[in-house]
């Protein structure tokens, strides 16, 4: 058989192998991995990746969920049940709890993902979690687009972009100190389409609200948001019921939707394929707070 005979990778599985081989390197290379979980389509790719890499035996390690309080209740109902149907555990990290017993303030503009710093960092040290999966991809945004696959973040949770290493040859170091603990981006090289056609060709199950649906939402600073208990109407906002999508899954309250007619996998990439906006840009309130608003809170240790 010549080099022209034998069959390519088709980038998809590329990408596959690649996250696979990471995933594997972290449970080889660290003794208390954890993956974020949200019921969010990227962390459910990444779950997904992880069955794959020790099938037929169990996800080696639990996965943990920043619970902001205001999540979608569908969502929340997604997370419990994709826990329970993997005989996984489920470590969640709550900032009500931490509102409720006064280590965290409410924002004046009612807004929770901001406040998920704390909880994170506390459940990483409370658990002595050593790496821990997060679903950043580089086209999301610009702060994302320079993390190594291995990000080191010192013993306060931080990030120092001094401290990073060299990725070369895709050789990982995961030297790391005691109290210190390095982020993992299996989804380093995706981008949104590549998350959809992957989900497409493997037939992974997401919740409803990520394909077109009728819902009450009113448009505040470009954005349509969802009427609910902690997003309600300011003077002046109409309330109108649309056909909408979310791109992305978070704070309730600064979580926008788009108009949309995608109602399968097949219709929502090619709505992606044509778009020119990212999620987050498009979506996502807290993003838009101020220029370096995500770096700002990567640093501080959120992403």
């Amino acid at each position: 058989m010549t080099l022209t005979d034998e069959r390519r990778l088709t980038q998809l599985e590329w990408l596959e192998s690649e996250a696979i081989h990471i995933i594997r390197e972290v449970a080889a290379e660290f003794e208390r991995p954890v993956l974020l979980f949200s019921g969010g389509k990227d962390s459910v790719v990444m779950l997904h990746l992880a069955v794959k890499a020790f099938w037929p035996a169990p996800v080696p390690f639990p996965v943990m969920h920043v619970d902001t309080g205001h999540n979608f209740p569908e969502v929340l109902a997604f997370r419990d049940a994709t826990v329970e149907r993997l005989g996984l555990r489920l470590e969640v990290a709550s900032v009500q709890d931490y509102i409720d017993d006064g280590r965290l303030r409410e924002r004046s503009d009612g807004t929770r993902n901001q406040l998920q710093t704390q909880p994170l960092l506390d459940g990483i040290t409370s658990n002595k979690f050593d790496a821990v999966f997060g679903g950043g991809r580089r086209d999301e945004e610009k702060a994302r687009a320079k993390e190594r696959v291995f990000s080191l973040r010192d013993e306060f949770g931080q990030w120092d972009p001094r401290n990073q290493r060299p990725e070369l040859w895709n050789l990982y170091n995961g030297k790391h100190r005691p109290g210190e603990h390095v982020r993992v981006f299996p989804l380093s090289n995706w981008t949104e389409l590549d998350v959809w056609q992957y989900i497409g060709a493997e037939d992974i199950q997401l919740p409803e609200l990520y394909y077109a649906h009728q819902r009450e939402v009113f448009e505040r600073d470009g954005m349509l948001i969802s009427v609910s208990e902690v997003s309600q109407p300011r003077d002046g906002e109409v309330v109108e019921k649309r056909q909408v999508r979310y791109r992305t899954v978070g704070d309730m309250s600064c979580t926008g939707a788009v108009e949309s007619d995608a109602v399968t996998v097949d219709d929502v990439i090619v709505e992606v394929a044509a778009t020119r906006l990212t999620e987050r840009g498009a979506t996502r309130a807290d993003d838009r707070a101020s220029e370096a608003a995500m770096e700002d809170r990567k640093k501080e240790g959120y992403f």
